[in-house]
Formats: C-alpha cells, structure tokens, sequence
C-alpha cells in the first residue's frame, strides 16, 4: 500500500448498499488510490471483489488499540444508523474523522403510523442521528448523513423485492383507495454512489442531505411497473384498511412478508416526497430514474 492511499472503513459491508459500494455498479475511479476495509460479524467470505480493493475484518478479530497497526480516518456506516453507537469505541481506536452515514427518510414518514413498530423504528433513527452527532462534534470528527427514500435494488431489498414476492405468489396486489401517493425509488447503487461521493467531498462537514430517485410516480405506478417487470399483466384488487390489517396479520406467519405492516398500506395514498437538490449542488449526486430489471425482482 502506497503512502498515497486512502484507507476507508466500511460498517455495514453486507448489507445491499454495501455489496453495491464494492461492485462495478458504482464507479471507482482509476485516479483514485482508495483501499476499503469492510468490518462484519458474521464469516469472512472467500472472494475478493475484483473491482474494489477490499480487505474483510472480523469485528470479533479486530486488533485492540495498543495492537493496531493502522489507522483509518474515513468511515462509510451502511448499518442502520441506530446500531452506530456500538461502534463508537472501535472507531475511536482507530482514529475516525470522517464518517458519513446512511438513516432514512423514514424517520419523517413514519412518526404517525398506526402501526407502533414503525413509529418505533422513526424514533430509533432520529435518537441514532442525534447520537451520531453528539458523540463525533464532542470529538470534532466531521459527520455527514444521507436519509434514502425507498430503496431497491438486486432482489436483496425489503421494498421492491417483498412486493415482487407477493406478486409473484399470489399474481395480485391490494391497493387501499386510488393509491395516489407519490414515490421516489432510489437503486441500492445510487445510494452506495451518493456515500462514496459525500466521503469524498471533505467540503461537506456535519450535514445532513436527503437523497431520493430521479423519478416521481404514484404508488399503483410504482406496482405496475414491478408487474410488468415479472412479465405479468398489472391486477390490482381494491381493499379496505380493516381486512389490509386482517390480511396481514396472516401474511405475516411466512417469514419472507414478516415485515408487512398495516401503516405500508395506510401511506399508499400519501406524497413521500424528498428534494435531492442540495445533494445534488454539494457533492454531485445524480440518481438513476426506476428502471427495473430482471435481477431487481428476483429473490435471492
């Protein structure tokens, strides 16, 4: 490794934004002398990714302080945000500062939801965010956070992909009302883009920045799209929000729809809007429009 290097630290590596942030779909430029060290919990894999430098660490194996051999400034957290302060001390050990870090715009569209899970997980992201800020400006490190609307992308997501599940199992999906809300799709690799590019924009300190797809649609839209995605004619079946809840409530026993809630329905008909513009200015982000492929529909 060249003095010129750059050493970046990633939590948060096997999750879908971060298997994009180490592949072809997210550019890498060849100016750039960039090493990442992706820290995980679970076994290391077997492969190096080709098209990133990528070294796999073990959080159980990591070194302790008085053991490490480097130290790493620049930190990418694509774990959800609330589950940083976990981390606080290894990064500390290893000299963070810089850390850009990935919450949701969740944490606005979900504080009313009848559904208390969902309320739970916006307040979950809006003590992560304050934590994150409190604990890297008692220490001046430079924090950024980008809040993704909804989030696609490979058949590894919990929005696209759970609802080209339950179309491809049942060859219909239920709409509350007109389903009229308006929606943004963001690709997993825009997101993994959009961090990279926020790390690399040391201009930008302690910031925050909502990040949304390049294209507006209305959320029976957004499922057509998916139907056509499947080779299937769009079937929508009409139903109110008590049998939304009883269904549900069924649907969820199968572990791949465990996730379903009553207040995903209640937002059909809601505008979940978010304006990129300022991230588009500061660090150049530029989202792709939703355009899905074969892989963005496919479970894995």
């Amino acid at each position: 490794m060249s003095n010129q290097t750059r050493v970046i630290g990633v939590i948060g590596a096997r999750s879908p934004v971060g298997q994009c942030l180490f592949s072809k779909e997210v550019p890498h430029a060849d100016d750039r002398d960039e090493q990442f060290v992706a820290f995980t919990r679970g076994n290391l894999p077997e492969e190096q990714n080709t098209h990133a430098s990528v070294r796999w660490q073990s959080f159980v194996d990591a070194p302790q302080q008085s053991e490490k051999t480097e130290t790493i400034t620049d930190w990418i957290c694509l774990a959800p945000i609330w589950v940083i302060p976990e981390h606080f001390k290894l990064l500390s050990e290893y000299g963070a500062r810089r850390i850009v870090a990935l919450s949701s715009t969740s944490r606005f569209t979900k504080t009313e939801s009848i559904d208390a899970g969902e309320q739970q997980t916006a307040q979950q992201l809006v003590e992560g965010e304050a934590a994150l800020q409190r604990w890297a400006e008692d220490r001046q490190v430079s924090w950024v956070i980008l809040r993704p609307t909804l989030i696609y992308g490979f058949g590894r997501d919990k929005n696209i992909a759970s609802v080209a599940r339950f179309i491809r199992r049942w060859k219909c999906f239920p709409l509350l009302g007109k389903a009229q809300g308006k929606r943004q799709p963001i690709h997993a690799a825009d997101v993994a883009t959009a961090s990279l590019q926020a790390l690399r924009a040391e201009s930008v300190v302690n910031h925050s920045y909502n990040i949304s797809g390049a294209e507006t649609l209305t959320y029976r839209e957004m499922i057509a799209r998916i139907f056509l995605a499947l080779n299937l004619k769009p079937h929508f079946v009409r139903v109110p929000l008590i049998l939304f809840r009883a269904g549900i409530a069924v649907v969820c026993f199968l572990p791949r729809f465990r996730h379903l809630t009553a207040g995903m329905a209640e937002r059909m008909n809601a505008d979940l809007v978010f304006d990129h513009s300022e991230a588009e200015q500061d660090f150049g982000f530029q989202p792709r429009p939703f355009e899905l492929h074969s892989d963005d529909v496919t479970s894995l």
